[in-house]
């Protein structure tokens, strides 16, 4: 707990949910089956081992809570004190107490119900045994059940409570209510602070943080004093007491002028000599606040009478810390947070102020002597008395006159708004950085059409060039389509024409399908054209469609056909060149023809494309036989072997878990049939 982040404390069980955690714990970490027929020897270690294990579970949970909460006296005393006046530190010491005497209780059980259980003759001996040593040690538990209620409110509490460093460099904010501590916090940090026009809206403290000078600050709201007796103050007041006198930090003071917080200026005068003592050895600095309703320099004499007495005082616990170099202005400031007037000189007046307090305290301190023998400041010594002042050139001076002079004449586009009516009615003109041979020119205004013709067509001066190109583009291209349509110099009858016609419209629309297929082809699976149900790719489609044109499609059918045909041939020739049958035209084969060895050697030589079988040796290979080198590829292949999943579950997958696997539910098998397993 070094940085009393109470956040970290683990969750406090209830008594029931307690008992009901240890015991499922203990049922389900240790052996479950035991027989009357082992023997005594280990009966006796089964339930043993159910007592140890049940307290060194107890003892486990019990230790957490005592370790991870606070201990009031080994903390800051400000968090001490803070923990007092929320929970009380007698009932918070007590119910740790009892947490802790009930761990005690429960291990004395356990080595009690162990030395018996040495002793245990029978099964149920020790059975009864391990009964009772667990329900006592259940007992204790529900006994302090109320205690570990207390201790879970505590804890939850307690993660609520801001993160407060008691020794970092802090800014206190005080005052009565409803004075305006949460505005300031909320405009110099990014604390978030509920802000109402009543009092006791902060009822705790409130962190933020800000920087000044590089280095981080934090700033505390705390919420507003009463004027009354030290006895009389509840639990909020007694929180912002508590860090008035803990903390080291700069005081703000917070002093409503105005009056309407429903305080007035005599009775928040009295609060502040009333807890005077608390700011002793402390920068203090008392802020006026709400200027804009009420003026410091209109406030009647008694008020500004008051007023001065404390900064009387507050002057006096600047030089209760030692003489510090401050004036008299830097004590008392004023400042509005509604307007955001002074807000900023505030904040910076207290970081200042705290920080030259904390060094005046380092270097007063023991470790002073030993950080100025780490350092060296050189101080070079003069070689004469001639002044020798920084030079800077005539030039750079010239430039630099040149230079504030232009600032000076030149005027902004804010500036001549400002000059020509303001916002809304000003409009900032966007010709006058044009680049033209005339300036007069800037403002022209350009037509868009004159005489009934667009302005922008006869910008270009090329012009009649380009429209030329275009239109000897255009006559190529008519050329092109007429030698298109005049087929090897023919004329074609209006039939042929007509079904030409047709057939570059199929063409375009067939091109114009291809490219929405293929915009859409990432978003689409691949289907294989085996798959194709809808047969959009076959002869007989082909033939409809060319007869649908008026066109003989027997041709084209039998050149489809054809290829297929080769395809099939091809294969049969390879298997013949194998040395296959082919039905009866293996019956008449002759004596004297060649052996298939020869017909496979000759079939190699005509065709380099044709493969060997996978068994014969090449010479060069570096095989003894074939059968080695048929053992060799085998090997290669079990080595490349790819696995296949076969859509089966992996390690990978996300899987669900049977829920409820059958053998930890259906209970005990009994003697008899094992068949439903």
């Amino acid at each position: 707990m070094v940085q009393y982040n109470f956040k970290k404390i683990t969750v406090v069980p209830a008594g029931k949910d307690f008992i009901d955690i240890i015991l499922s714990r203990t049922q389900r970490q240790t052996p479950t089956v035991v027989h009357k027929g082992y023997a005594i020897s280990r009966l006796r270690q089964f339930y043993m081992r159910k007592v140890k294990y049940t307290q060194q579970n107890f003892h486990e949970k019990l230790s957490t809570i005592i370790d991870e909460f606070p201990r009031l006296d080994d903390i800051h005393p400000f968090y001490g004190d803070l923990l007092h006046v929320l929970y009380n530190k007698d009932h918070y010491k007590l119910a740790l107490g009892q947490i802790n005497t009930a761990r005690n209780l429960i291990g004395k059980i356990s080595k009690d119900y162990v030395k018996l259980l040495k002793y245990g003759d029978s099964l149920y001996r020790c059975k009864t045994l391990k009964v009772a040593a667990l329900g006592r040690m259940c007992t204790v538990i529900k006994r302090v059940s109320p205690s570990l209620a207390y201790l879970e409110q505590v804890r939850q509490h307690m993660a609520r409570l801001p993160s407060i460093d008691p020794n970092t460099r802090t800014i206190l904010i005080c005052g009565y209510p409803n004075v305006g501590k949460s505005s300031f916090i909320n405009k110099i940090t990014r604390a978030d602070v509920d802000v109402q026009p009543y009092a006791f809206t902060t009822k705790s403290l409130f962190v933020g943080h800000t920087d000044y000078k590089y280095l981080r600050y934090q700033v505390i709201d705390t919420p507003g004093i009463l004027d009354r007796p030290f006895e009389d103050r509840n639990i909020i007041e007694m929180c912002s007491i508590t860090a008035l006198a803990h903390l080291r930090a700069a005081i703000l003071f917070f002093l409503d002028i105005s009056g309407s917080c429903g305080y007035s200026i005599a009775q928040q005068a009295a609060l502040f000599h009333s807890i005077k003592s608390l700011f002793m050895n402390k920068p203090l600095i008392i802020i006026c606040n709400k200027t804009d309703l009420q003026p410091f320099e209109n406030l009647s004499e008694e008020d500004m009478k008051l007023v001065m007495e404390m900064k009387a005082e507050a002057m006096k616990t600047v030089i209760g810390q030692g003489g510090e170099a401050i004036d008299e202005e830097g004590v008392l400031l004023k400042m509005s947070a509604l307007i955001e007037d002074g807000v900023i000189a505030v904040k910076n007046a207290a970081c200042e102020r705290l920080l030259n307090q904390r060094v005046e305290l380092k270097m007063k301190s023991k470790k002073i002597n030993d950080c100025l023998n780490r350092f060296h400041v050189a101080m070079p010594k003069p070689r004469d008395d001639k002044e020798r002042p920084a030079f800077i050139p005539e030039a750079v001076l010239e430039a630099r006159a040149k230079e504030a002079a232009e600032k000076e004449k030149r005027k902004l586009e804010k500036d001549l708004e400002d000059e020509n009516g303001g916002a809304g009615v000003y409009s900032a003109s966007l010709k006058k950085h044009y680049i033209l041979a005339n300036e007069e020119w800037k403002e022209d205004i350009m037509p868009e059409i004159l005489d009934g013709h667009n302005v922008y067509d006869f910008v270009d001066p090329d012009i009649l060039q380009r429209l030329e190109e275009l239109e000897q583009e255009e006559g190529l291209r008519q050329e092109e389509e007429a030698d298109d349509v005049d087929m090897d110099g023919e004329e074609l009858t209006p039939e042929e024409k007509e079904a030409l016609a047709e057939i570059r419209r199929k063409k375009s629309f067939l091109i114009q399908q291809h490219r929405i297929k293929k915009s859409t082809a990432e978003s689409r699976p691949t289907v294989p054209r085996k798959f194709d149900k809808d047969k959009k790719f076959t002869t007989e489609r082909m033939g409809r469609q060319l007869s649908a044109l008026g066109l003989d499609p027997s041709l084209a059918i039998e050149r489809a056909r054809g290829r297929s045909l080769s395809r099939k041939g091809r294969k049969r020739e390879r298997s013949l060149a194998r040395g296959g049958s082919d039905g009866d035209d293996a019956m008449d084969m002759d004596v004297d023809q060649p052996s298939s060895k020869k017909l496979r050697m000759r079939s190699r030589s005509r065709s380099r494309s044709r493969s060997r079988p996978p068994g014969e040796v090449v010479p060069g290979q570096g095989f003894k036989d074939s059968a080695q080198k048929v053992k060799a590829i085998k090997l290669v292949r079990k080595s490349q072997k790819v696995r296949n999943k076969d859509a089966r579950r992996g390690d990978a997958d996300r899987t669900i878990p049977t829920l409820k696997p059958k053998h930890l539910f259906s209970g005990k098998r009994s003697l008899g049939k094992t068949s439903r397993r």
